[in-house]
């Protein structure tokens, strides 16, 4: 399988996507040309460098280049104010400078970390993700929003700080746990929903081979979701517009991982999963679209043994009011008013300001009562 090549188009901020296998076993040969000095800081969670740190460690250091390392917890709740201290202050005892490289190796909770050190650090540090999660490769990696999670709500701490290269090796995926797989699958169906039908319908086929672990297919649906966000975020690099309609899903999502504590109980990619049935269903109710819309998401979901409704996670749950409340303190409130990314069609998505809360309230309502 040939190494594919995306271009996010930022002007001198412009980055390359490689997409393909054995991306991390020739690490070294991707990364040298990005080197002003031999070293490289690697921040890993303990999960990824127990699998693959070995395998990147001997590309580097066979390569002359000095690798120092810190693996962090795995999880959500990694992605906290005392994890960025520590990066932060673990990057500058091993005398990391402005011009060296930081090497994020790892899901969407090292990317979004190591990111967000490297935008603070000396006022700017060049980095480079290595995502190791399809929800990583196919969304958190590109587009760069690096960020930590508030008590308050999910990445409501952070800053636009772009990489200066993505690695997607796509063999990073075949060690991901189903569950973990699954999950990333939640942000490539966003794709399809939010603004390609024909996508989404080769995803209705396809879907579950890339899930078995057909290695074209999940190449194909990695550069197409790459391709989209690559092309909405050379439009719109700080979401002003056109961008937010990336966070299908998300207002829902966000208020449902902040409800279960950033947790093992739901994972980013099934809350993202849930958030967009939601939203669809939320379309339908206030006459957008066809009642068959949602119901064909919900389908496909469940065809892909995804999390699909409230009554799927585990656990008590807040209520209607409480969670409306959560999602106020999402980040695409403006003025005050909560947006949403609704739909008119399975991939005709677009950002609403004037949404009914009633209605939001009443699809809520009925979810967690079926529960």
């Amino acid at each position: 399988m040939t190494i594919q090549t995306l271009n996010v188009a930022l002007g001198a901020r412009s980055y390359d996507i490689l997409i393909g296998p054995g991306l991390v076993t020739d690490a070294a040969l991707r990364i040298r040309p990005f080197l002003r000095r031999g070293k490289v800081a690697v921040i890993t969670d303990e999960t990824v460098a127990g699998l693959h740190l070995s395998s990147l460690k001997d590309s580097l250091e066979g390569a002359g280049i000095a690798v120092s390392v810190l693996a962090l917890p795995a999880g959500e709740a990694t992605k906290n104010w005392q994890s960025l201290q520590q990066v932060v202050e673990w990057l500058i005892t091993e005398k990391i400078e402005r011009d060296d490289l930081i090497l994020a190796f790892g899901g969407g909770v090292i990317g979004d970390l190591a990111g967000f050190a490297a935008a603070i650090l000396r006022r700017g540090v060049r980095f480079i993700q290595v995502p190791t999660s399809l929800l990583a490769q196919v969304d958190s990696s590109v587009g760069g929003k690096t960020g930590i999670n508030s008590p308050q709500g999910k990445n409501l701490v952070g800053a636009f700080y772009q990489p200066d290269l993505v690695l997607a090796d796509i063999d990073m995926l075949r060690t991901l746990t189903p569950r973990d797989f699954i999950a990333g699958y939640g942000e490539v169906v966003k794709y399809g929903l939010l603004g390609d039908a024909a996508f989404f319908e080769w995803l209705e086929v396809n879907g579950p081979a890339l899930a078995a672990g057909d290695a074209e297919k999940r190449a194909y649906a990695i550069h197409r979701s790459c391709e989209m966000k690559a092309e909405i975020v050379a439009r719109d690099e700080h979401e002003r517009g056109d961008r937010a309609l990336l966070n299908l899903g998300h207002t829902f999502g966000h208020a449902l991982e902040a409800a279960t504590g950033y947790s093992d109980r739901l994972l980013h990619g099934e809350g993202v999963a849930i958030g967009c049935a939601l939203a669809f269903e939320v379309s339908a109710r206030l006459g957008l679209c066809s009642q068959e819309s949602p119901s064909r998401v919900r389908m496909h979901l469940k065809q892909m043994k995804m999390k699909t409704d409230l009554s799927d996670i585990k656990g008590n749950l807040p209520n209607s009011d409480e969670l409306i409340a959560l999602m106020g303190q999402d980040k695409k409130v403006q003025d005050g008013k909560l947006r949403f990314i609704l739909a008119r069609a399975i991939g005709e998505s677009f950002v609403a300001t004037d949404v009914d809360i009633d209605v939001v309230r009443t699809v809520l309502s009925e979810a967690l009562n079926a529960r």
